[in-house]
């Protein structure tokens, strides 16, 4: 998904990486009602990643969620920064050690030029955080957010 239709998609991943970590969002979100979305875009010049973050969190209306537990994991490549900003609900059971460390393991696997495998780790291990806190609930979850990797 483009958040701005006229926007070129970038081919920063495969056919096969894109679908991995869609998938990967999937998996995470079969055992939660949390939310968990990507964004990437190739610069984040003059902005901190987590400010650019937290930006694109409220402009995607992800703190809409039932729960307030929405993650937004951002990507910009070419400046090779990354920001993992997380919903009240989420953020007050693991807090800003926690997303720094998730961040720090993703860039090991990026520095390797591994994106798709750094990426698809860090939903993982996102997703079990968010499963931890707050289990999916058959009765009432539901997918509240597209699952689509957003290019910028």
């Amino acid at each position: 998904m483009k958040l701005f239709p006229w926007q070129n998609e970038k081919e920063f991943f495969t056919s096969e990486e894109r679908d991995q970590i869609v998938e990967a969002i999937r998996q995470a979100e079969m055992r939660t009602s949390g939310e968990v979305r990507i964004y990437i875009e190739s610069k984040c010049s003059y902005v901190d990643p987590l400010d650019r973050a937290r930006e694109l969190f409220y402009n995607l209306k992800m703190d809409c969620t039932r729960d307030n537990n929405g993650v937004l994991v951002y990507v910009a490549i070419h400046d090779r920064q990354a920001a993992i900003y997380g919903d009240k609900g989420i953020h007050e059971k693991v807090g800003s050690k926690y997303w720094r460390d998730e961040i720090e393991k993703m860039l090991l696997y990026f520095k390797k030029h591994h994106l798709a495998e750094g990426m698809v780790l860090c939903i993982a291990d996102i997703g079990e955080a968010l499963h931890y806190y707050f289990p999916y609930d058959q009765g009432t979850d539901k997918n509240e957010l597209p699952d689509e990797i957003i290019f910028g």
